[in-house]
């Protein structure tokens, strides 16, 4: 079988995929109390992004674009669309598979805490406690981050605010080989009421299926 696990977008960047998800904030005034406040009340968050994915090795950066979906507290949906990625990505409590629609084929792992790396979008929803897992720091208006335990190769997150509903408006992620994910968000809704089985994955027709831990390098 061909190793497609590494043709994703977040491979060899372990930095942000399990942290998941108001207040309005504005400026420089973004505090831990203020994303801690606005987590709160949410329920869940749909949105789009843009991802920007540094890779320092290869000097290259590469550039996706797509839609996200969380609910409190374990749930996460996203796809990636551009430099021929269709990739489908969805954590259901401890379990993560990644559909990569083009290959036909679909990996299915355990989530924890060491793969935030493969899944970046899905450290929104880990900062309901930012002071227990995170030194905090805030540079130019933006709020630091540095885990305060292991989380894959994550150095650093910075979060840049939002003038919005909802009170992040970008992510900022270095890991230990000084690799680069910028995440922007946009559109951002709150509390729609997205249901449980979003979060369901049904296998296709003529899709394969791997455990990815015996793949990912």
């Amino acid at each position: 079988m061909r190793n497609g696990f590494h043709k994703l977008p977040f491979q060899g960047i372990v930095s942000l995929l399990l942290l998941l998800f108001s207040v309005i904030s504005s400026g420089s005034d973004l505090t831990v109390e203020k994303i801690q406040k606005a987590y709160e009340r949410i329920k869940d968050i749909k949105g789009n992004f843009v991802q920007k994915s540094y890779i320092r090795d290869l000097k290259r950066t590469d550039t996706f674009k797509g839609t996200f979906m969380i609910k409190m507290p374990a749930m996460v949906r996203w796809q990636y669309h551009g430099n021929g990625q269709d990739t489908d990505v969805i954590i259901n409590n401890d379990e993560m598979v990644i559909y990569q629609k083009k290959d036909k084929q679909a990996f299915k792992g355990k989530f924890d805490r060491a793969t935030y790396g493969q899944a970046p979008i899905a450290l929104l929803s880990g900062f309901g406690d930012i002071e227990k897992e995170f030194e905090t720091a805030i540079k130019d208006g933006r709020l630091i981050l540095r885990p305060k335990r292991q989380m894959g190769n994550v150095m650093s997150i910075e979060i840049t605010p939002s003038d919005g509903e909802f009170p992040i408006g970008s992510l900022n992620i270095i890991d230990s080989r000084s690799n680069r994910i910028d995440i922007t968000l946009k559109d951002v809704t709150l509390n729609t009421g997205i249901k449980d089985s979003v979060f369901d994955f049904s296998l296709p027709k003529g899709v394969s299926m791997y455990e990815y831990g015996q793949y990912a390098r």
